[in-house]
């Protein structure tokens, strides 16, 4: 209901955007646009033309520009560099946040930065190739460095006139950090600790030396997990020096979680993770091709052990023509249980919720939720086979029954050793230095029809003679 509301406020606001410009008011409508979401005046811009977006912009104060700017998607951003006075993009782009700002100077050409760089003022420059240094990957990578420090020998009064000076923007004054002249960091303050205290108290009085943090060179997953864990607004970063360069808020966070389960489902699904990859409607058909053909191409040649299998054991199939109709409902039971059981650990292993030493405990955890479900699938199977099989022509000295039960029984087993490579083999990936999510759930699939064939047919032939 949330969501709906959300949509129907922002389909709102479009249409009023849309009104105005429509009816040529100009004034009222750069005034709605400094009231709006960012976003939403983001996203109404990128719906016009290059032209357009460039007058639209033009008549917003610079700051506004810069946030709104922000809010692009890249390859807008980009086409906009490109159609813009090199002058006039330098004043928007030293708007920009931070973090997306050094991100879009990363995907400018080498000439490119060089034309830019002129135009840009000092501090901007300086803080766009910093940011630019640090991998993607990093709590460097996407940090922001607008935030706002104070001494801790100041009183009240001179920590409220240096947070205006350093003048951060009204979204990131979460926080203020406490830093020595050297910007090694000593700890926080809240805003309300400064307001509600009389401005001569020392800051150093208020001070919380107890706080969390993320180090320059930490993996961005790891940091995005701190603030979720710790339920902060924003995280302050480190260098060796403990000295204080950034600050990676919650929205950066909630992000990277949301392209790193992104990268992390479609890994588990065979699609490979591509890093220029963009809302699927705006990516192309050969592009999604070529994420998905790898793993297929693959699958289907290992799939063909499946055909040797059956091939082998078709003296059984021609005797019993009955175990030929149960199994897709082998292959099925054996593929929906892996990939449960391989989709709850993966996600277990991604949360922290438990590691790959406790392997032995997730396993037998696995063989007894395997062996309920077994159990489950069996009695399922054996009143399918009652009803369906009735009137079946069975070799002379089989009952129904008795080939019922045999066949529950191999679909029992094949259940358990499904959970079992399930929850075993991002275990083995993760224990060998790699990604639990590329054991990919058709990869799973695959691997235990090729064992349930084994199983179902090994314990046919025993049972039954042949």
């Amino acid at each position: 209901m949330e969501d709906k509301n959300e949509n129907s406020q922002e389909i709102e606001n479009q249409e009023m955007l849309q009104g105005l410009s429509d009816q040529g008011k100009t004034e009222q409508l750069v005034e709605m646009m400094e009231e709006l979401p960012t976003m939403d005046v983001a996203e109404f811009m990128e719906e016009k033309s290059l032209e357009e977006t460039i007058n639209f912009l033009s008549q917003l104060d610079t700051e506004d520009q810069g946030r709104i700017f922000s809010d692009f998607s890249l390859d807008r951003q980009i086409d906009l560099f490109h159609s813009m006075d090199r002058r006039t993009f330098a004043q928007i782009f030293g708007q920009m946040y931070s973090d997306i700002r050094a991100d879009l100077y990363q995907e400018l050409a080498k000439e490119e930065q060089i034309e830019l760089l002129p135009y840009l003022d000092k501090a901007t420059r300086e803080d766009v190739i910093i940011l630019s240094a640090y991998p993607p990957e990093t709590a460097g990578g996407i940090m922001i460095t607008n935030f706002a420090t104070i001494f801790a020998d100041m009183n009240i009064s001179q920590a409220l006139t240096k947070i205006r000076i350093d003048a951060p923007t009204k979204d990131m004054i979460y926080y203020i950090y406490v830093v020595d002249h050297s910007m090694v960091m000593k700890g926080l303050v809240t805003l309300k600790d400064l307001v509600m205290n009389v401005p001569e108290q020392k800051v150093e009085e208020l001070l919380n030396e107890f706080f969390v943090y993320a180090e320059v060179n930490e993996d961005r997953e790891s940091v995005a997990q701190k603030i979720e864990k710790y339920d902060l607004a924003a995280i302050p970063v480190l260098n060796s020096l403990n000295q204080l360069v950034g600050v990676v808020t919650h929205e950066e966070a909630i992000d990277v979680i949301r392209e790193e389960h992104t990268e992390d489902l479609e890994k588990f699904m065979g699609i490979m993770p591509s890093a220029n990859d963009d809302e699927y409607m705006l990516t192309s058909s050969f592009h999604h091709f070529k994420k998905r053909v790898v793993w297929l191409v693959s699958l289907a040649a290992i799939g063909i052990i499946s055909g040797m299998i059956i091939n082998a054991y078709q003296g059984v199939l021609e005797h019993f023509i009955i175990l030929a109709m149960y199994m897709p409902m082998m292959a099925a039971s054996g593929g929906n249980t892996g990939s449960q059981a391989a989709t709850v650990v993966i996600r277990a292993l991604s949360l922290g919720e438990v590691t790959d030493d406790e392997w032995a405990k997730i396993l037998f955890k696995e063989f007894k939720i395997s062996l309920m479900l077994s159990l489950s699938v069996a009695a399922l199977t054996f009143l399918k086979i009652a009803y369906l099989s009735l009137n079946a022509h069975l070799p002379v000295g089989f009952t129904l029954p008795y080939l019922g039960f045999v066949i529950s029984v191999a679909i029992a087993i094949q259940v358990v050793s499904s959970a079992l490579l399930g929850a075993g083999l991002p275990l083995i990936v993760r224990r060998l230095g790699g990604d639990p999510a590329v054991v990919a759930s058709p990869a799973i699939t695959t691997i235990v029809d090729i064992t349930g064939l084994l199983i179902y047919f090994t314990i046919a032939s025993l049972t039954l003679g042949i």
